[in-house]
C-alpha cells in the first residue's frame, strides 16, 4: 500500500511552509504540481530536489488514472498547488477519491489557506460559516449572491481582480448598501490589505482606483448581523 500525501503550500510567504511539509516532499518518489514552474520557485527555496509531474485543473482527469498506476506500483506521491491545500477550490478532490478507491492510504500535510486567514482577520463570526470558493463567472451567478444575501451565517468566497468590482456590485443589489463585508487582498504578502466595512463604501473606495491587482477573499456578515 503506497501513501498520497496532500500537502498545503503558503498562499504568500514561503516561511509559512512547515518542517513536515518539507520533510515530506522530501522523502517522498514524485511530486505533483498545479504549475511545475511556480512549484519549484518554492522547492528550490527549501532545496528538494524531486521528480514533478503536472496535475492541475485542465488535466487532472486525465492524469488522475495515472497517479493510481503509480501508486499501484509502490511510489508514494505528493501533490501540492499553487498555493493553499489541494483540493480545495484547486485539483485534489479526483486523486484524493481514486487514491481511496483503489485502497492507498492518504495523508493530509496541513498548513495555512486563504479561507480561514480571512476568516480570522475579518472579524466576523466564525462559528460557522459557508465556503463558496470561487462563484460562477457568468450563468448562475446573481442568485448566488442572493442565496448568500438571505443567509443568516457568515460566507467566504474567493475572487481574481477581474470580477471584484462586478462581484461588489452584485453583493450590494443583492444585500443592500450595509451589509458588513471584510476584503483580504494578497494575504501573507508583502501588500497584503485588509478592508472591513458596508459593501457599498468598499465598493466606491475601489471603484475609484485605477488599478486592481492580487488574490481577493471577500468574507461576508450573515443578514441579521450587527455591531
Amino acid at each position: 500500500m503506497s501513501t498520497l500525501y496532500i500537502v498545503a503550500t503558503p498562499i504568500g510567504n514561503l516561511e509559512d511552509f512547515s518542517s513536515r511539509a518539507v520533510d515530506t516532499l522530501q522523502k517522498v518518489d514524485r511530486i505533483g504540481c498545479e504549475d511545475t514552474r511556480t512549484s519549484s520557485i518554492l522547492l528550490n527555496h527549501y532545496g528538494i530536489e524531486k521528480s514533478l509531474f503536472p496535475f492541475h485543473q485542465h488535466n487532472e482527469h486525465k492524469q488522475v488514472e495515472r497517479l493510481a498506476e503509480m501508486l499501484n506500483k509502490g511510489l508514494d506521491i505528493a501533490l501540492i498547488t499553487d498555493a493553499g491545500m489541494p483540493g480545495i477550490s484547486d485539483p485534489g478532490f479526483l486523486a484524493t477519491r481514486r487514491a481511496h478507491q483503489a485502497g492507498h492510504k492518504v495523508s493530509v500535510i496541513p498548513g495555512p489557506d486563504a479561507c480561514t486567514t480571512a476568516l480570522a482577520a475579518s472579524g466576523l463570526p466564525s462559528d460557522r460559516y459557508l465556503f463558496e470558493g470561487f462563484l460562477p463567472p457568468k450563468k448562475g451567478r446573481k442568485s448566488r449572491f442572493e442565496e448568500i444575501a438571505d443567509r443568516e451565517v457568515t460566507t467566504v468566497l474567493y475572487e481574481s481582480p477581474y470580477r471584484l468590482i462586478k462581484a461588489l456590485g452584485q453583493l450590494r443589489d443583492a444585500a443592500g448598501e450595509n451589509r458588513l463585508i471584510c476584503i483580504a487582498r494578497e494575504l501573507t504578502k508583502k501588500h497584503e490589505e485588509i478592508q472591513r466595512g458596508a459593501v457599498g463604501k468598499l465598493l466606491t473606495s475601489w471603484e475609484e482606483r485605477t488599478s486592481i491587482k492580487g488574490e481577493f477573499v471577500i468574507v461576508i456578515s450573515g443578514k441579521t448581523y450587527s455591531e
